[in-house]
């Protein structure tokens, strides 16, 4: 498998773990003490970092660091949405679609150069 796919795939997977580290304990513990609530989001964040760290070193081999994290930011808000809506209950807002084509403006300029 291209080093792309592998670091895109394993930045997609690191995110989940990321979004319920950093959101989840806003629904399932807001009624515990915030320091529970932070060696919980630690946790789960180990698995996150088990994954982002080889993500960004296989994909640091074929690409740059800024373009490695424009990549993470676009997982992120691909994650992010559905997760806030589906889990957290938010509301869907057109916001989201402009942060996201803002994201995909600042693809373009990262990987401008590789599309001439």
């Amino acid at each position: 498998m291209h080093p792309v796919l592998i670091s895109i795939s394993l930045l997609v997977c690191s995110n989940i773990f990321m979004t319920f580290a950093w959101y989840a304990h806003l629904k399932e513990l807001n009624n515990k003490p915030w320091i529970i609530a932070a060696l919980i989001s630690w946790g789960i964040a180990l698995f996150e970092y088990l994954l982002q760290v080889p993500a960004n070193r296989i994909g640091f081999s074929v690409l740059s660091v800024g373009q490695l994290k424009i990549i993470q930011e676009v997982i992120t808000l691909s994650v992010f949405v559905p997760f806030s809506v589906m889990y957290l209950k938010e509301p869907l807002k057109l916001d989201y679609l402009w942060a996201g084509l803002c994201l995909l403006a600042a693809v373009y300029f990262m990987f401008r150069d590789k599309l001439a």
